[in-house]
């Protein structure tokens, strides 16, 4: 008599099964791993910064020269993540998303100023109009406080007159770069699925749907699977 067949144990049902598809990658890995170091060095950065220049912080935390060193270093290094960040293809696609402004986000633009709110009136792709703004603002502050830093650092470079100037310029962008910095945090508080997106990778598709309209997920999702 022939035995019966074995019965095999299935699989346990992967997460993005288990809710009925309800969750939809939005990050890589890398990109994750990409966010996460360049705030950590540029967090570091304006932090030392402030104690530099502001007396009370100054005193509390005393020892200067460490705080210079951790301020030149971190000043530095801080594009560094992005750059390595080039060899993954996710990336890559999410820079040429980045850097693309078309027509409905110049309408996103015009729906923030005036604080409406209604999601068919803010339509976005994988990001939305102010993402782009803050981006390339953040990435162009970097390479002009570099070159401005350089020449503080390094007081052979440039002639004193340069030397002040560059000065003049690294501190007021710091002030500025600390004030968008705190407005970024500020947004991200009050979304936590976007942070959510940023911690883990994936976010409600229901979610996906309402704040990025334009965003093709399915295709997109495919795309961030490759690092």
């Amino acid at each position: 008599m022939t035995p019966p067949p074995e019965r095999t144990a299935a699989p346990p049902p992967r997460a993005e099964d288990r809710d009925g598809g309800s969750r939809v990658l939005r990050f890589s890995p890398a990109e994750r791993w990409i966010h996460r170091t360049t705030a950590l060095l540029l967090g570091a950065c304006v932090l030392s910064a402030a104690c530099l220049y502001l007396p009370a912080l100054a005193e509390l935390v005393g020892r200067r020269a460490l705080v210079v060193t951790v301020h030149e270093w971190t000043g530095i290094l801080t594009p560094l993540p992005a750059l390595l960040g080039l060899v993954s293809r996710a990336f890559r696609a999410d820079l040429s998303r980045l850097n693309r402004f078309g027509p409905h986000d110049r309408r996103w633009l015009r729906a923030a100023l005036r604080r409406d709110h209604r999601p068919q009136e803010r339509p976005a792709g994988k990001f939305n109009a102010g993402q782009k703004l803050y981006a390339g603002y953040i990435a162009g502050a970097v390479l002009v406080m570099a070159g401005t830093g350089l020449p503080m650092w390094f007081t052979g470079l440039a002639p004193l007159v340069w030397r002040t100037s560059a000065t003049f310029v690294h501190d007021w962008l710091a002030l500025a770069i600390g004030i968008v910095l705190l407005g970024h945090i500020g947004k991200a508080l009050a979304d936590p699925e976007a942070r959510r997106g940023m911690r883990t990778g994936r976010v409600e598709r229901a979610w996906a749907a309402r704040e990025h309209s334009l965003w093709r997920t399915d295709e997109d999702a495919g795309e961030s699977r490759e690092r």
